[in-house]
């Protein structure tokens, strides 16, 4: 189906391809897609709530906890623990974004479609499925499980001081987004620490760099504001969520004070969460990218 949004987009930028975008994205998964699957031990999901807000978070297991049952069906052997926004939403199906990332590798991949709980599983039935190109990905190690004693959760209307310098200090972040009847999508945003620059308790800005022209993310935020955002900590396994509502800035101007960047996406909060045990497991720091901005 032919994406609105991004065709908006593509046109403002200047890109003419034919059926560039999720009108160009396949449903089926392709065998070396479901081989990918099955090794991973990391899985972020971005969905709406009831209010429509967008949510991101990840479901995290030992290799083989998502596997493709079929050409049309990825199972997550997961669902989202208390205290994460996306907890229960899927008793009733709905629009999901799905993002497999290999920290070690640079790979990943994207699988959105519709998801519904069956029993302790998360079920999606896809409707895109696609590969990313490596850039601006951290190389990371698993090192270890370390569950959480006891995951609590703090829910706050605005980013307090200690989290304005965890998203300041990040050097990677993930984005979910939607726009009603044409699907939800979760992407990966990185680059050096400081990339995103945080204005208060309510603002951050971030870059938005060279990519793959298929603009999934903008298209969807040209159509629908709201977008959540996960901002992972590797080391101790934190996970802070952050729902809000984002707006690409196109002046060229403000865009070339900041190195790399093609035009900036400000971002205004309207709820925080952060879950300690979001991530039940640990990565080291290997590498940044080399395509990373100065």
């Amino acid at each position: 189906m032919l994406h609105p949004g991004e065709r908006a987009v593509q046109r403002r930028t200047g890109v003419t391809a034919d059926r560039l975008g999720s009108a160009g994205v396949r449903a089926a998964i392709p065998p070396v897609a479901a081989e990918f699957l099955r090794h991973q031990r990391l899985a972020v999901i971005a969905a709406a709530d009831d209010t429509g807000a967008a949510w991101v978070s990840v479901l995290t297991g030992p290799p083989g906890f998502v596997a493709a049952a079929d050409d049309r069906t990825v199972v997550a052997d997961r669902l989202p623990g208390a205290g994460d926004p996306l907890a229960g939403l899927f008793d009733a199906e709905r629009q999901v974004g799905m993002l497999l990332i290999e920290p070690s590798s640079r790979r990943r991949m994207r699988v959105n479609g519709r998801a519904r709980r069956d029993g302790s599983r998360l079920l999606v039935r896809t409707e895109q499925v696609y590969s990313n190109c490596p850039k601006y990905l951290q190389t990371r190690t698993y090192t270890e499980d370390a569950p959480a004693a006891d995951r609590t959760a703090l829910v706050t209307e605005e980013l307090t001081a200690g989290q304005q310098r965890w998203i300041g200090a990040a050097d990677t972040f993930f984005v979910g987004t939607y726009a009603p009847g044409l699907g939800a999508d979760a992407s990966h945003r990185g680059g050096n620490p400081g990339f995103v620059t945080v204005t208060d308790g309510r603002r951050l800005t971030w870059p938005d760099y060279a990519g793959n022209s298929m603009y999934m993310t903008l298209g969807n935020l040209e159509l629908e504001p709201r977008c959540g955002l996960l901002f992972p900590d590797w080391e101790h396994g934190r996970t802070l969520l952050v729902t809000g509502r984002a707006r690409v800035d196109w002046d060229p101007e403000r865009a070339a004070e900041v190195p790399g960047a093609r035009r900036l996406i400000d971002f205004d909060v309207d709820r925080v969460v952060q879950i300690a045990g979001g991530i039940p497991q640990r990565w080291s720091f290997g590498a940044y990218s080399r395509f990373n901005p100065a």
